[in-house]
């Protein structure tokens, strides 16, 4: 069964104002919805600071707290607001389990192994780090394997070829390709053709702002 973290949380009251308030004494407010009714409540900012890291994606998190209808709920983190100056966290949503029910999450692909065409001369390109995954939350895996060991220039590694077990069902569309080994002057081509789309981007603007009237 899936490890869970306790994360306490405390009441809080809604508008903008007590938002305030609570962020001064380095609290964020939050809200819980998903298989509850939404529930209004603050966590402390330092633990969200922990926990919002690549190191907690998908993990369970056990409430603890005085709001009766709050406590003991299993919960995703959903999402965090940060603060673009400043960095530290506005709000979080926090997603309630059924955990009899699936849920879609995003699991990281992580790759093993070495591919052969590499000693031929190739590179090995990854285009898909993660992939959508229907699953029970107490079998959400921290990652699925994909091993390249046998990729030669020109092979590519599909969603397809992904092995997962137990409840874990992939969602992503299985064409789309993981990791392709190109040859190195395939590389050198895409990069040149790469930088030029955004230059061609940026000066079509400029370009129709040299024709519009001026204003008055």
């Amino acid at each position: 069964m899936k490890n869970r973290i306790e994360l306490d949380v405390q009441a809080r009251e809604i508008g903008k104002h007590n938002s305030r308030t609570l962020r001064t004494n380095r609290q964020v407010p939050a809200v819980i919805y998903g298989a509850v009714e939404p529930i209004n409540v603050a966590v402390g900012e330092k633990e969200i600071v922990k926990f919002n890291t690549r190191a907690y994606e998908n993990a369970l998190f056990t409430l603890k707290s005085p709001v009766k209808n709050a406590n003991g709920i299993v919960v995703l983190i959903k999402s965090v607001d940060v603060h673009p100056l400043s960095r530290r966290p506005q709000h979080v949503d926090f997603f309630a389990l059924d955990l009899k029910k699936s849920v879609r999450v995003n699991v990281e692909v992580r790759l093993e192994g070495k591919p052969i065409g590499l000693s031929e001369g190739g590179l090995l390109n990854v285009v898909l780090r993660s992939v959508e995954v229907e699953v029970l939350p107490t079998d959400i895996p921290e990652f699925i394997s994909a091993d390249v060991s046998n990729l030669g220039v020109g092979d590519a590694l599909h969603v397809s070829d992904l092995k997962v077990t137990g409840s874990t069902k992939i969602i992503t569309g299985a064409e789309q390709t993981i990791a392709v080994v190109n040859t190195q002057e395939e590389e050198v081509v895409a990069a040149p053709a790469a930088a030029a789309a955004p230059a061609a981007a940026a000066a079509a603007p400029a370009a129709a702002a040299a024709k519009a009237p001026a204003k008055k």
